[in-house]
């Protein structure tokens, strides 16, 4: 993309606003990390029904199911960690340029998430092929588990924070330490050839994800001797989603995350301790509650699913190739765009003519999809959906205000060629 940079006094100016959240930061850190426990604590103990203890008595017995943390589970994630960092630096992978920043500079990305993927489930299949590890092994340390990874994510956005105070990259740090904290002092950390946002969004998380959902699918088979198939569809629909993002690595790239966010408590929490532990209770539901679904349930969830992925893939790679190359056809026919007084371009025809955050859309299907694979009984199997709904709908509203204190007159045309946000004639 090019970039005028004529008359920039002229242009809007972008401050270090926090849009959202609205000041609960330390809230949100103590918060957080409880409700995840008692979800989890809902969906393992009592069958995917939300609980609320009425006596202190019965709050004891509720949060007693809380694992201190163990040198055994220490150990198995210390390992995980270190071993997918190793890959991070010494797996194959070719090295391309993320997308122009707003200070022009453009990053060097290692990108070996596909070697990555694949190493990691040859290495885990021979562990427990050769009797090393069994295979229900991250189920049965699940608990602690759970609370080892809160311990390292709260002391590992400590080092961030420290990171970017002792080697500033040039952001303004606000100076509230709740507020730095959270949201982070650097926006592209790094140590050596290691950028640690990339790292933590592309690599831990994500394959402990699949991992965990694989060991409560052998969970359910050394109970029932079989696998059911809703739990067959959620490992394999969730599975087949990290396999593409691998595929298509590169388009993190040009992702809000990547360019703008800082890294901070709330994107590393997230990527190393939320997203592991709570994308996982569509399976832990299946779990406790096998059934099996007809033929006409199960091509109505596939065909809905691939439905979600194909907007989902269809307009980010195509946004990604864009940016890429603006010249490059649309759906067969001339891309069409407005063009910033900033320089970038706002792409408006395509998926990206419908909403603009189409690939949301998508996204948001998908995920109804896996909390349909459990049924219609209980609610903690759907905290996905719901959880997520107000992630992006939060995010989009972040990025508009973003946006239209970045671009000013020229976000207004955008808003009138794409009037819709992220759901066509709908929202």
């Amino acid at each position: 993309m090019s970039a005028d940079t004529k008359n920039q006094d002229s242009l809007p100016q972008v401050t270090t606003v926090a849009y959202g959240f609205n000041g609960s930061y330390g809230l949100l850190m103590a918060f957080l990390p409880v409700l995840v426990y008692y979800l989890w604590i809902c969906n393992d103990y009592y069958g995917g029904s939300l609980v609320v203890p009425t006596s202190w008595a019965e709050l004891r017995e509720f949060f007693g199911h809380v694992a201190a943390p163990t040198w055994k589970a220490a150990a198995i994630y210390g390992g995980w960690f270190g071993f997918q960092l190793l890959l991070q630096v010494f797996a194959p992978g070719k090295w391309v340029k993320g997308a122009e920043l707003d200070d022009g500079k453009r990053l060097d990305y290692k990108m070996n998430g596909w070697f990555s993927w694949w190493a990691t489930l040859a290495v885990a299949a021979g562990l427990v092929l050769t009797g090393a590890l069994p295979a229900t092994i991250l189920y049965g340390e699940f608990a602690p588990l759970l609370t080892v990874v809160n311990i390292f994510s709260f002391a590992f956005s400590g080092y961030l924070y420290l990171h970017g105070k002792l080697w500033p990259q040039g952001e303004k740090i606000r100076g509230q330490f709740f507020y730095d904290y959270f949201m982070g002092t650097s926006l592209n950390p790094r140590i050596g050839p290691v950028d640690w946002k990339l790292f933590c969004e592309a690599r831990p998380g994500l394959i402990l994800w699949v991992l965990i959902n694989f060991s409560i699918a052998a969970k359910q088979y050394s109970m029932i001797g079989t696998v059911t198939t809703p739990m067959i569809l959620v490992c394999a629909f969730q599975f087949w989603y990290i396999l593409d993002y691998y595929y298509h690595e590169e388009a993190i790239l040009s992702t809000w995350d990547i360019r703008h966010e800082r890294f901070g408590f709330m994107l590393a929490w997230g990527d190393l301790a939320w997203l592991p532990f709570t994308y996982v209770f569509q399976a832990m539901y299946l779990l406790h509650h096998p059934f099996e679904l007809s033929l006409w349930g199960v091509m109505g969830l596939v065909t809905l699913n691939m439905i979600g992925y194909t907007i989902f893939r269809g307009a980010n790679i195509q946004k990604h190739r864009f940016r890429k190359d603006p010249e490059r056809p649309i759906m067969g026919r001339p891309a069409e765009y407005i063009k910033t007084a900033r320089g970038p371009l706002l792409l408006t025809s395509g998926w990206w003519g419908m909403a603009r955050h189409i690939n949301y859309c998508g996204d948001l299907i998908m995920a109804l999809t896996w909390c349909m694979c459990t049924g219609f009984n209980h609610i903690v199997p759907y905290f996905y959906i719901i959880y997520f709904s107000i992630l992006l709908i939060h995010r989009e509203r972040r990025d508009n205000a973003f946006c239209a204190a970045k671009y000013g007159k020229d976000w207004e045309a955008y808003q009138a060629k794409v009037p819709y946000r992220i759901f066509p004639y709908i929202y």
